[in-house]
This record gives C-alpha cells, sequence and structure tokens, in this order.
C-alpha cells in the first residue's frame, strides 16, 4: 500500500507544471485566465501559464518553412484550427526593401499565380540575394524601371542584367550589359515550331537550338547564318488563297526566326569583355520561384492578404541566412 501511494505521489509531482522563474515544480493552481489555467509557484510566489503553444514566430516557422497546414498544425498541437488561423492572422510579416552595397549582376524577372497576381523579384547572381521585391498585377516596363531605380538608389551598382521576354525592356536598358536568358529563347523557339516538327527546315532548327548554351557566339552566329541560307527558299515559300491574295506558308517557323533576330545580339553578352562570370540564364531566380510556388502549393485557398504576407515570410527566410 506504501508502495502504491509513493508511486501516485511521484506521478503528481512528474504531472505538476514547471515554474518557468525558479524552475520549481512546488506549484498549484490560482485560477484560470481567458479560459486557461493560471498557476502559481508556492517557493516564489511567481504565477504563470502553461501554454502548449509555441511562440507567433515559432508557429509562423512551422506553417511556412515546415510546409505544415492549418489542420495539420492543430492536430499535433492539440488545438483547434480557428485558433492556429487566429494566431496567423495577427502575426505581422512585411517586405522592406534591404540595404545594399557593392555590385554584380542582376536577375530579374516575374511569376505569377491567378490572372492579376504576381511579384517582380530581383536577385543578386553572386550571392543569392533578394535586391528587390515588389507585388504587381501586370508585367510592365514601368515595373521594371522602379525595380532597376529603387536597386541603384540604395547603394548597389548593376553590372549587367539577366531578363527574358519583353522586347521593350531590351531597348529600355540598353545602357546596361543585357544577357537574354538562353533557357528562354530555346522556349520561344520550341513554342512556335514544337519539339517534334514535321518540317525539315524546323528540324534542323531544333538541332541547332540545343547546344545554344554551350557553343561559342561566333560559331552560332556561323551556323544561323548558313541555317537561313540554306532553308531560304523554305521561309519564303507563300500560298495563293482563294480570295486571290498570297500569304507565308511556314508562318510559325518565320516567326521564331523574327524571335532569334530580335534577340541575337542579347543572346551571348556573358561571353563579352567585361562581363566575365555572367550567367547565361535566369535559372537561379527561376529555381527560387519554382520553390515558392510549391510552399504556396501547400497552403491552396488563402486570400490575397495571407498570400502576401506568406510570400514576403518566404523571401525574408532567404535574407536571414544570408544577413
Amino acid at each position: 500500500a506504501l508502495q502504491k501511494i509513493q508511486r501516485l505521489q511521484s506521478k503528481v509531482r512528474m504531472n505538476k507544471s514547471k515554474c518557468p522563474v525558479c524552475g520549481s515544480k512546488h506549484t498549484i493552481k490560482y485560477g484560470a485566465r481567458n479560459g486557461i489555467q493560471t498557476y502559481k509557484c508556492a517557493d516564489c510566489g511567481n504565477r504563470f501559464r502553461n501554454s502548449r503553444l509555441p511562440s507567433d514566430m515559432e508557429l509562423w516557422k512551422m506553417y511556412q518553412e515546415n510546409k505544415q497546414t492549418v489542420a495539420e498544425l492543430a492536430t499535433s498541437l492539440g488545438t483547434s484550427p480557428s485558433t492556429i488561423k487566429r494566431r496567423l492572422r495577427n502575426i505581422v510579416v512585411e517586405w522592406e526593401q534591404p540595404p545594399l552595397s557593392g555590385h554584380g549582376f542582376v536577375h530579374l524577372d516575374a511569376t505569377y499565380w491567378g490572372r492579376n497576381s504576381g511579384v517582380l523579384a530581383a536577385l543578386d547572381s553572386q550571392t543569392g540575394k533578394i535586391l528587390y521585391l515588389a507585388f504587381i498585377k501586370h508585367e510592365r516596363v514601368s515595373d521594371y524601371q522602379n525595380a532597376v531605380a529603387s536597386i541603384e538608389n540604395r547603394g548597389y551598382k548593376i553590372d549587367g542584367i539577366i531578363i527574358d521576354g519583353l522586347q521593350s525592356l531590351f531597348m529600355q536598358f540598353s545602357r546596361y550589359n543585357i544577357q537574354m536568358c538562353q533557357f528562354h529563347m530555346k522556349q520561344i523557339v520550341k513554342r512556335y515550331i514544337t519539339l517534334n516538327p514535321r518540317l525539315l527546315a524546323s528540324r534542323a532548327l531544333n538541332e541547332m537550338m540545343r547546344g545554344l548554351t554551350t557553343v561559342q557566339k561566333d560559331d552560332f552566329i556561323h551556323m544561323y547564318t548558313e541555317w537561313k541560307e540554306t532553308w531560304k527558299e523554305t521561309l519564303n515559300k507563300r500560298s495563293q488563297l482563294k480570295t486571290g491574295k498570297t500569304r507565308y506558308r511556314h508562318r510559325r517557323l518565320r516567326s521564331a526566326v523574327r524571335s532569334l533576330d530580335f534577340y541575337m545580339p542579347y543572346l551571348f553578352t556573358y561571353q563579352e569583355k567585361g562581363c566575365e562570370g555572367m550567367p547565361n540564364t535566369n535559372n537561379k531566380l527561376e529555381g527560387t520561384f519554382t520553390d515558392l510556388k510549391k510552399n504556396l502549393n501547400n497552403h491552396s485557398g488563402m486570400n490575397e492578404e495571407n498570400r502576401k504576407r506568406f510570400i514576403c515570410g518566404f523571401f525574408l527566410a532567404l535574407i536571414k541566412p544570408l544577413a
């Protein structure tokens, strides 16, 4: 009987709440506040609440970086989903453009989820640090102008910019060394002529584009010029319509050629003198966007405000390890 009493006493001591001030387990229940049990330490007199929930920032880290949904957090922490939602809603996560210094090559691109929801980001190619972040509805030249101006005004010297698409940007930023993302160039051509075209000229162009990222500028230009000469008749072939008018027969192939002709001066900037170390693709920033979208997909159904807070937290987490 004595052993049974001792086991019960030991069990009670094990389940007692520990005082956060002096570490004593000589504590007693001391009423409740807002539905949460309050305790008092018999040794130091400190009153405290033994909360099972983590701090706001710990909860945010579990939600964002550990990729746990609201339902999963509620189950693991033994509380209701509404409590988790309320705690997350009260957490303030805001992006502020960071102070900058130094110089380097800048990746500049935008990504979207939905019709009118996107983010424009700039990233340093050497360190991977986010230099600029802004929420946008549509991809406009003025958004890119604001990004470049903001980066320079905060003390960063831009040695060159890696971008893709938006032909007007190449004219707007002509005073910089501009590299057209070669991966996107390959994607543009593929969109016009597909991966397995029937036309022999398109097959030859596809074969040439496969080596774009590894070939030297002069060699590629030479091959491209020869290709255009070889398939000149195919490119200029026209079909007669019922109305008597004619039009080019292989219009998609001609569109691919027009794109290549426009971007050709910017495809090999990274090989020019003074641009050593400049990337030839935007893959570093595209990879960051891919990680962001994977994290967003874990929390489908977020409203616009929560999504913006989540995105700000995602990019802030990238900056902290580099700070």
